[in-house]
């Protein structure tokens, strides 16, 4: 496995013509995971086109998209794939909860026979009474409804959020981008130890990981994974002011 930079606009396209023979590559280009950025539409052709002339496939998790708080929404690469080389994979542990164990995968033609015979080896079929539930479910229209206060409260989640944080915090971190998903990076000087104000925080009842250890080889930034996923806006601002002494 090698990784490939990621700048403001998402995957570098341009760094996997330096890997000669790559035949998969994979992305979460709605939200990029962990610094937040998304796919640009530019990268987003030219992935497709070096997938298209490679023969390589690309496996476009789109963990969370269901969150976009600002914004058109995007086009996803299987969307935009005219090659079939772009295998979708979502699941329902963020939208809805993690208990379901229920996953999708939407594939080219060519590999849906090989997908399927893969699925019968490993584990057969997820609970059919689930699936039929979470499928009335949708087709009644209370999916959808869900999905509309789910993200109006994560939206004032993240709100209360950057706006603490620049309030009690101040200009020590540096939130990154936060138009869609479920947590932000809150970005440190280079001097600082983001392992270690992640270690104090724990104590203290806030869970979270510092960005260095996300790192393939050596970090070249630090700062702090701030998930609003399981709070309330009044836990969010308890969180960040007891951290204050520490950030």
């Amino acid at each position: 496995m090698r990784g490939v930079r990621v700048d403001d606009e998402g995957l570098d396209v341009d760094r996997l013509a330096e890997e000669r023979g790559a035949r998969l590559v994979y992305v979460t280009p709605s939200h990029q995971f962990p610094l937040g950025v998304t796919l640009s539409l530019p990268r987003r052709l030219a992935l497709l086109q070096w997938a298209a002339s490679t023969g390589a496939w690309v496996i476009e998790d789109d963990y969370d998209s269901e969150f976009r708080y600002s914004g058109r929404p995007l086009a996803s690469l299987q969307g935009l794939d005219r090659a079939d080389r772009v295998i979708y994979v979502g699941t329902c542990n963020k939208v809805l909860f993690p208990g379901l164990r229920l996953a999708y995968l939407i594939v080219p033609p060519p590999l849906v026979d090989p997908f399927a015979a893969a699925r019968r080896v490993s584990d057969g079929f997820s609970p059919a009474l689930i699936q039929a539930v979470l499928a009335d479910f949708m087709a009644a229209g209370h999916f959808a409804a869900y999905l509309r206060l789910a993200r109006a409260h994560y939206a004032e989640c993240r709100d209360v959020l950057v706006e603490r944080m620049a309030r009690t915090w101040g200009n020590r971190v540096r939130p990154g981008p936060s138009d869609t998903g479920l947590h932000l990076v809150g970005h440190l000087g280079a001097d600082r130890d983001d392992v270690a104000i992640a270690g104090r925080a724990l104590p203290n009842g806030v869970g979270m990981a510092a960005l260095s250890g996300y790192y393939l080889g050596r970090p070249a930034g630090r700062g702090l994974l701030l998930s609003y996923g399981a709070a309330t806006p009044a836990q969010v601002v308890r969180s960040v002011d007891a951290l204050a002494p520490w950030v």
